[in-house]
This record gives C-alpha cells, structure tokens and sequence, in this order.
C-alpha cells in the first residue's frame, strides 16, 4: 500500500474536513508515493516513538497529536527539530488524526468507554452538515431538459439514491421588455406560462455548480431560482454518553477506572456520595461540555486539564467532574490499530506504540 492509498482510506473514515479548522490533520512528513512498510499507531510523536518506528522496521506513524501544529519558523537542534530530522532521515511518514478522530462515531471518547465498560453509547453532541435546498421555476416542456442536466453533473443524489426530484405545477406570470428576449411570450405583453417548481438538495460544495447550470442552460433570460440553506445531523459528533452495567459509587468508580486505564491519578470535582450510572466523555481537554453532559443527564463527565477556576464553576453549578488527565486519550493507540486493521484489506503490519508519552511523574 502505498502513502496516497492509505491517506484515502483514512479520508473515507476518519474525513480530514471533519477537523476543526485550527487543527493540523493529514500527511505532515513524508511522501505520498512510497510503499507503506508498516504503520504504528501513537498518541505523540516523540523520539522514543521514532525509534521504536525504526527498530520495527516501520515506516509510517499515525499519531493523534500533531507534531507540527503551531506555525514551525526553524528546524534546529531545539525543541522538536530533532524528531522532525530524524523522521526525514529516515524516510519515515508522520501521518496526524486529531480532531477528525475525535468526532469520529468510534473515536477517541468512544474507545476510553469501551475501555470502562460503558454501554449503548451515543454521541453527546451531534454535528450538523450544512446543505442546500434548491427551488427552481421551468416551463413544464422545459423541466425534463434541466433533470437531465442535474443529473449528468451528478446532483440530486443521496449515497443511495439518484434523480431525486420533487416537482409541483402551478402558473407563471411575467411581462417582458421592449428590450428583453423571452424565451416565451412578446415584448410589453403580459404572459401566463404553466411552469414546474423543481426542488432538490445538493451538498454545500456543490452549490455554485448548480448556480453556473441553471445560469447556463434555464430557457429564461433571467431565472428564478433559490438556493436556501439548511442543516442535517452528521454521523460525527464530539463525546459519548452511556450507562454502566450497575449504579456504584464515586468511589467504587475512580477505583475501576485507575485500574483499567492504568492511571495512577486522577481528580474528581463534585459530590462525593454522587451515585454514578450514567456517563459521558470527551476525551483531552473539553471542560466546556460539562453543562451539555449534566443537560443529557450524566452523573459524570470525564475529561481532562481541568483548571481551577474551571473546578470550582462546575462545583457551583453542581456539575460532578473526573479530570482524568489528557493522556487517558492514550486508549486510541491500541483502538486505532483495531479500526485500521478493519479498514485496510491488503496485509500490512500494523503495531501501537508501547511507549508511555505521558509529559507527567505522579509523586
């Protein structure tokens, strides 16, 4: 498989336009022509992932945090200069699912409770995919004309459905010009035409397609049409939410979670005889949707880097918090290895990383 072929399927799955747009997603090392000899899954792109890369005989790594994110002025021995020569040094591929796997259904919020045990998961915040309705007026001699037009460019179509049309009749009225060159009736005439109202729904992108069409081939000197804006719940969304198989304590909890994630660590903000059932996540750091869980009734909300002023809010507004630390997200190494091994049919030897990235010693 070579980079460009992976770099697709990923596309496909985890769409890099499903990022946020201040993110840095894609192929940020590499070329997208060689063979891909193996790929290793990684929270953090660090050195010691490089060489673990390297002595596996691997040559490309997909990471959830970027390495390069913020604007890189000069590649030197300082700071990540090293990891970035050592990566083109050795012709190794530094591929970058941030955001996009976040939202993603299965992402990264979705794999720490799979990990907790956390059933009928659903998404805690849908996203929205806008889209366009468009309402367009053609004489009815002239309607099929235009469908056929549509569809040649491959518009008003769902994933599984083509030619998607719905067309009323009714009666036209218009007064040409002295100047104007109807395609019906004569100058300073009024005219009654039965016309079709054509309404379809087309993807944002596609939209000013659709307007150069109905520009080009309507019969009218000038037609009317609207393109009206509109919005649909997409796949994707950010967090989950879901219940455990038995109501237990704080306490009881945060006693599971440390010993199934391995967390030596964690911080809790809220009510201490809190009954827990109902969770929801959002794995790094997304103290924001706190009030969005407690509204979806969450007894708890998981997250992490939570700061103290951002504590004591939620404390006030009797929202209970786990702070569970941004390297929970840790989970995605061995869950993206599983969604790859899904998605890619040819062979090819697909590894997680077993090196700890956590930045922090627990004391």
């Amino acid at each position: 498989m070579i980079i460009r072929e992976l770099l697709n399927t990923l596309d496909e799955k985890v769409p890099f336009a499903s990022s946020e747009s201040w993110d840095n997603v894609g192929l940020l090392i590499g070329s997208k022509e060689i063979e891909a000899s193996g790929i290793l899954t990684a929270l953090d792109c660090t050195m010691e992932v490089v060489d673990e890369a390297i002595e596996q005989g691997i040559n490309t790594i997909v990471a959830h945090h970027p390495l390069i994110f913020k604007g890189v002025k000069n590649i030197t021995d300082d700071s990540y200069g090293p990891i970035i020569k050592k990566l083109i040094q050795h012709d190794i591929n530094l591929i970058a699912l941030h955001t996009n796997l976040d939202v993603h259904p299965q992402g990264v919020s979705y794999m720490i409770g799979q990990h907790i045990g956390l059933k009928h998961m659903r998404l805690l915040e849908e996203q929205e995919i806008p889209y366009y309705k468009v309402q367009i007026f053609v004489p009815d001699k002239d309607v099929e004309k235009m469908k056929s037009i549509f569809n040649q460019h491959q518009l008003a179509q769902t994933n599984e459905y083509s030619e998607v049309f719905f067309q009323s009749q009714g009666k036209g009225q218009f007064k040409p010009s002295e100047h104007a060159q109807p395609h019906i009736g004569q100058a300073n005439e009024t005219e009654i035409v039965y016309e079709t109202k054509l309404e379809f729904m087309v993807e944002s992108h596609e939209i000013q397609l659709v307007k150069k069409l109905i520009n080009d081939y309507h019969p009218y000197e000038e037609p009317v049409y609207d393109c009206i804006e509109m919005k649909k719940s997409a796949p994707t969304g950010l967090g989950i939410i879901g219940e455990l198989d038995n109501e237990q304590s704080i306490q009881s909890f945060v006693a599971e979670f440390k010993e199934k994630l391995q967390m030596p660590a964690v911080r809790y903000i809220g009510d201490l005889k809190q009954s827990i059932k109902t969770v929801a996540i959002v794995g790094g750091a997304a103290v924001e949707y706190a009030q969005l869980a407690k509204n979806k009734q969450a007894d708890l909300f998981l997250t992490g880097d939570v700061k103290h002023h951002e504590a004591l809010d939620a404390k006030m507004d009797g929202i209970n918090i786990l702070d569970v630390n941004h390297y929970s997200e840790y989970v995605m190494k061995d869950g993206l290895k599983n969604l790859l091994k899904t998605w890619i049919a040819e062979p090819i030897n697909i590894q997680s990383s077993k090196i700890n990235t956590d930045p922090y010693e627990y004391m």
